[in-house]
């Protein structure tokens, strides 16, 4: 399990836990990695349904880890790729993902708004969370740090502008309802369409 998500997953919970209340939602996770995220979320929050999406190759290890959390709550995981795959013809109440904005091209990040905006219904809640740049600077030196470790990998990667962030989920029917700090420089994007 990745020790980054054990830090944050907590400080996630707890700003969740103020949007979905008791009540009984269905989320939907794009890019889930491990699912441990999900798991430690749906673990906390019975009521939830969580259901997990990845690329093929990484659904192995997620279905390793609904198996071994026996959670009741826990679906999938679900084949999505951006781009490729459309999204789940399935009614979600709310839409998570964590840390892939900056690892997917902008161009991908633009598909992906554009499909959930044209896939969601009204009322939905999107839940991104990671690091943002903010007025073209960024939030901490390591996220300079990060961007520039990414970019080194692939030209295409990098830390996204908060600004641009906005305006591609605004042009595709959302609205932004907060803008969460988090630790470790991150945050978390609130918007509902």
């Amino acid at each position: 399990m990745n020790s980054s998500c054990d830090r944050n997953q907590e400080p996630i919970l707890k700003i969740l836990k103020l949007y979905i209340k008791e009540k009984s939602l269905n989320f939907f996770e794009i890019g889930s990695g491990t699912g441990q995220h999900g798991l430690f979320f749906a673990k906390n929050c019975p009521l939830i349904t969580w259901t997990f999406s990845d690329r093929q190759e990484n659904h192995q290890h997620i279905k390793n880890n609904l198996n071994a959390s026996q959670l009741k709550n826990v679906l999938g995981p679900l084949p999505f790729e951006v781009g490729i795959d459309p999204l789940p013809p399935v009614k979600f109440d709310c839409l998570f993902t964590a840390n892939t904005m900056h690892i997917m091209p902008w161009k991908k990040v633009k598909t992906l708004t554009k499909a959930i905006g044209k896939s969601l219904e009204s009322r939905t809640l999107v839940f991104i969370y990671g690091p943002f740049r903010y007025q073209g600077k960024h939030t901490a030196p390591s996220n300079q740090r990060f961007d520039d470790s990414l970019k080194a990998q692939n030209s295409s990667m990098g830390i996204r502008a908060f600004e641009d962030m906005v305006m591609s989920m605004s042009k595709n029917g959302f609205s932004l309802l907060h803008d969460h700090e988090m630790p470790a420089h991150n945050r978390l994007l609130v918007f509902e369409s």
